[in-house]
């Protein structure tokens, strides 16, 4: 869970690598990178760190990124997904030279695999997929060569011919490379680059019966487009030797790119599998692609993250060649330290509990006294300005901040003791109103006319200041407070499958009441509610706002338990 990269100043491998290619005069000094994301989901945070690296890289270098949308899979792909990809990239704040598809390629990679079968070094297997994963062997155990590995150059190209003209159906037939299926590297022990499927695809239609695997689409788009270096997670690093093989066997139209792998980003508490995340959206588990507690782009979006705080975190780790998990509260830092320069500030009270002033006031008419008191928007940017809330005796404060017999160490109020209203008066607990269960439903108490604005003329102190929010100016407001998505650090760790730790507390909604100002919010703005946390407003439906963070730092309080911990056992 600890990570040896996550430590500030962490490296970047891939710069050094690319400086030593500038050096040595490789690619004339060009540096082109490319974000190649598949359109089968939305993009989720282990996308955002692949994002910085590609599109940071070149900017680095004074050079280009484009997009590249690897629509290989006709099936599972859909313009909703292209659509969400480029609108989360754009979020991110980044702008790619050109927005491309592998699928403008399928005739230049046909033309290409004509090349290798015509070269001997393709063929076409009529086994079925199980046959082929079976053949492969294992490792330390070579595969076994398909009984159509020896097919002519004139068979073989008669039968490729006949697959692109659509005479075959799905799953009869592919084409694979002839490399050698006893190699060490189970990648390179002949494998796939076409299948057989008569799908419509979103971009081509139904011009392709077949469709390119993403290892035989992936380096050959890469070189057309004149990509110099080609960044990926390590998962493919394996693939490398394959990535290479292909583009040295073909007349390639500009030099070599070349593969640069880094680890990628994972998350305690955290799934970033695009098929089970896929699967919460369709059995209902979560309310979307969207939904807060989702790590998806859009899901943190929607959450209140800032975009910024997502790239200072993702520059923080910086690159390197080791998988780790990173603790998300580290990540939840950069949020909470974003928000707190940029985020106004508002009382909201999410678990009302009714506060009567039983000396509070009244006019010539008999009503109640209404009082304003200025309040800081936000204390880190005095150019906010203030706001007035409106002060009354007639008053909500939360459920948690009154106790009639309270524990050791709870400052706030009780029987007797006086408390600061923050910003207006102090407060000073009398007495209680029960229901027929003997709960607290009401507290009444006397205000001090003294104390106007929250500070006592004689100088006495009080331990606790407290938020509130005037009844009769109260606005209603739905709060969703979330905990984790799951209930262990590492999903599916003690079973194999992450979604059987699924938290069925992930979410807890709330009919809260806020101050006035609260409806001077604008969808997706985050504001913090004093003493709870950062809010959002959903972007979509008025008068909800998503927790994004809580005001405590837990990412400093665990590096500060690490710490000590470290500590002990120094002196042990």
């Amino acid at each position: 869970m600890a990570n040896a990269e996550g430590t500030s100043g962490a490296g970047d491998f891939i710069s050094d690598a690319i400086g030593h290619d500038i050096d040595g005069g490789v690619y004339k000094g060009r540096v082109q990178t490319r974000f190649p994301p598949e359109p089968n989901g939305y993009l989720h945070i282990g996308h955002a760190k692949a994002i910085t690296v590609d599109f940071g890289t070149a900017e680095k270098f004074g050079g280009v990124c484009n997009v590249r949308l690897d629509d290989t899979n006709p099936v599972a792909e859909n313009p909703e997904f292209v659509q969400s990809i480029l609108d989360d990239i754009a979020w991110l704040g980044y702008e790619p030279a050109a927005v491309l598809h592998a699928s403008g390629y399928f005739e230049q990679l046909y033309q290409w695999a004509r090349y290798l079968i015509e070269q001997g070094l393709a063929y076409v297997d009529d086994q079925d997929n199980e046959t082929i994963s079976a053949q492969r062997g294992g490792y330390g155990r070579p595969g076994v060569e398909s009984p159509f590995r020896d097919r002519s150059v004139e068979e073989n190209l008669d039968l490729f011919t006949r697959m692109r003209a659509g005479e075959f159906p799905d799953g009869s037939r592919v084409l694979r490379a002839k490399i050698d299926m006893a190699s060490d590297n189970m990648v390179l022990r002949d494998p796939v680059m076409y299948r057989i499927r008569h799908a419509e695809h979103h971009q081509t239609g139904m011009q392709w019966p077949i469709y390119p695997t993403y290892d035989w689409a992936h380096g050959q788009s890469d070189a057309i487009e004149g990509v110099t270096h080609s960044l990926c997670t390590l998962e493919f690093d394996t693939h490398r030797p394959l990535y290479d093989w292909y583009l040295n066997h073909l007349p390639l139209p500009t030099e070599k790119p070349r593969q640069i792998e880094f680890a990628r980003l994972e998350l305690t508490y955290t799934i970033t599998s695009k098929r089970r995340l896929a699967r919460l959206v369709r059995d209902g588990i979560v309310d979307g692609w969207d939904d807060p507690r989702m790590p998806t782009l859009r899901g943190l979006r929607r959450r209140g993250y800032p975009a910024k705080a997502v790239r200072d975190f993702c520059a923080y780790l910086g690159t390197t060649r080791t998988n780790a998990r990173h603790n998300i509260e580290e990540l939840e830092s950069f949020v909470r330290r974003e928000l707190n320069t940029t985020s106004r500030r508002r009382m909201v009270v999410t678990r009302p509990l009714h506060l009567v002033i039983d000396n509070w006031p009244t006019d010539e008419n008999g009503s109640p006294v209404v009082e304003y008191f200025p309040l800081t928007n936000n204390p880190e940017n005095p150019d906010e300005g203030t706001r007035l809330a409106a002060f009354t005796g007639d008053l909500f404060i939360e459920q948690e901040d009154f106790a009639e017999t309270p524990p050791p160490k709870f400052f706030r109020l009780a029987p007797g003791r006086e408390v600061r209203l923050r910003g207006a008066y102090l407060v000073t607990a009398t007495g209680v109103v029960k229901d027929e269960n003997g709960q607290v439903v009401e507290v009444h108490a006397t205000y001090d006319p003294a104390t106007r604005g929250g500070d006592a003329p004689d100088g006495r102190k009080v331990k606790s200041t407290m938020h509130w929010v005037s009844v009769p100016h109260a606005v209603d407001l739905d709060v969703a407070l979330y905990d984790r998505l799951f209930t262990t650090p590492n999903p599916g760790e003690s079973t194999g499958e992450p979604l059987d730790d699924l938290n069925p507390d992930s979410r807890e909604l709330l009919s809260a009441k806020g101050e006035a100002a609260i409806t001077d919010v604008e969808p997706g703005q985050v504001v913090q509610f004093e003493r709870l946390g950062y809010f959002a407003a959903d972007p979509d439906r008025p008068g909800l706002f998503h927790r994004t963070v809580g005001l405590r730092d837990e990412w400093a309080a665990l590096q500060r338990k690490a710490a000590k911990g470290a500590r002990a056992a120094k002196r042990a």
